[in-house]
């Protein structure tokens, strides 16, 4: 048996008293990057997290309100069925946004992987990594700043599929008027994001 096959038996079914053996062998592939992609998920504040890295770096950050398991399968028929558990191969991620949540931290410095986005919708994205830590643009603003500034209404569509919530901050874009807007986790998550950075320090 074959390394890839054995890292495909330990994703699909580990033998349950194989339980250490295919953990370590996780573990191994993870650290390796044997694997495509490595998951972990984090308790917060805010909820549940679910943290997906690549090679190049942290990829999807997701709300895991309804489990993992979806989210897991999605990405192992969009982006790659070689995909495994590694809290060893997230935790400068991980780190980084403990610190966030405990107001400690107002810049992420670990790598993102961006290659899945392209066009109008990544540089929307790129803009609204550069929001500063309590700050605001309006949706306006930021496709103005991503060189289409009549796209405020695709600007806001291009933030609602923002793989990476948090750490490229479209919780710090709001309506002109000063309305909130919407949020993929919801809006009470974002009301929650930005009391964090305004109660900072």
């Amino acid at each position: 048996m074959t390394d890839d096959d054995r890292l495909s038996a330990v994703l699909k079914e580990p033998d349950p008293r194989a339980g250490a053996a295919a953990r370590r062998f996780a573990e191994r592939a993870a650290a390796s990057w044997s694997t495509d992609l490595a998951y972990a998920t984090l308790a917060s504040p805010i909820g549940e997290l679910l943290l997906v890295a690549s090679r190049r770096g942290l990829t999807v950050v997701y709300y895991a309100d309804r489990g993992i398991e979806a989210p897991l399968a999605e990405l192992a028929a969009t982006r790659s069925p070689r995909i495994v558990a590694s809290a060893a191969r997230l935790d400068p991620w991980r780190r980084e946004l403990d610190e966030y949540f405990a107001r400690r931290r107002e810049a992420f410095d670990s790598p993102l992987d961006l290659s899945s986005l392209s066009g109008f919708r990544r540089r929307v994205l790129l803009a609204t990594a550069r929001i500063p830590y309590g700050a605001a643009l309006s949706y306006k603003e930021v496709a103005a700043k991503a060189g289409s500034p009549g796209a405020a209404r695709a600007a806001g569509n291009a933030l609602g599929s923002n793989p990476l919530p948090i750490v490229i901050p479209c919780h710090r874009v709001r309506h002109v008027g000063g309305g909130l807007g919407g949020y993929t986790g919801g809006v009470e998550r974002k009301r929650a994001l930005l009391a964090i950075e305004q109660q900072h320090g």
